[in-house]
């Protein structure tokens, strides 16, 4: 029996043939590999739902202290810790005063350095504010006043007790507190320690001023203590560094001094 082949038809070649069945593989490979994630997904976001769903009232809860904690802090910002910050200034301005007439006064500023740690006028001395406002700004600023007016009154004890309390990342202020502090204990002949403390105060941020003023006290007394080769050093570095400082003014005749 005759067979015909209809108009137009054309039987595949062997190797087209076998390119049609591995891309349809292909594609079913692929079908299925994305079948498999999407069930795999969903399976997932199943197990999910049904965690949060056992785990609703802790989740709520952890979530509701979070906000309660959130809303504490800024009532207490608000209520409670700005309002004693503006106390704390309101207190520590008569105190300001006093100790800035003890420094420009010419003769006996002992009786204004104690106004200062101790009040008048119905207010608070430094003292008072260190202690009944610790945590403001203006409490730890009461630290260093009290600190440097024990310094000048001579009590170097409470000079370093106040002066330790005092945590500043200003510039100036935290290496004058340092520097104090080495006053304080050169004045007890705490020489090692007052150096350690001179070299803490030079190198908490250098700049013309600080920097040089601490660096020469520590060779000064690293000199009286018979150690001219590292108070040398010193000497020197305030020539290369800060020649045009105060203490750079005379620093050749200190460093011919110790070579």
């Amino acid at each position: 029996m005759a067979t015909y082949n209809k108009r137009g038809y054309k039987a595949p070649k062997p190797e087209e043939a076998k390119v049609e069945n591995e891309f349809e593989e292909v594609i079913d490979a692929k079908d299925s590999t994305t079948a498999e994630v999407f069930n795999a997904l969903d399976e997932t976001a199943s197990k999910t739902e049904d965690w949060v769903a056992k785990n609703q009232k802790i989740i709520l809860g952890v979530v509701g202290a979070i906000a309660i904690s959130t809303l504490g802090y800024l009532l207490y910002n608000r209520f409670v810790a700005e309002p004693k910050e503006e106390k704390a200034a309101n207190e520590i301005f008569q105190a300001q005063q006093y100790f800035q007439q003890a420094v420009d006064a010419t003769a006996k500023p002992d009786s204004l350095y104690n106004l200062a740690l101790k009040g008048g006028e119905g207010k608070l001395g430094f003292v008072g504010v260190a202690e009944q406002y610790a945590g403001t700004d203006a409490g730890n600023l009461a630290n260093y006043y009290a600190g440097i007016s024990y310094l000048n009154l001579g009590d170097f004890k409470n000079a370093i007790t106040y002066l330790e309390n005092f945590k500043s990342d200003d510039a100036i202020l935290q290496p004058l507190a340092l520097g104090a502090i080495g006053d304080a204990l050169s004045e007890t002949n705490k020489v090692e320690d007052a150096i350690a403390y001179y070299m803490k105060a030079a190198e908490a941020n250098e700049n013309d001023f600080s920097t040089p003023r601490y660096l020469f006290k520590a060779a000064q007394l690293l000199v009286t203590s018979g150690k001219k080769a590292e108070a040398h050093k010193l000497f020197v570095t305030i020539k290369e560094k800060y020649e045009t400082s105060k203490e750079g003014m005379n620093i050749d005749a200190f460093i011919a001094m110790t070579e």
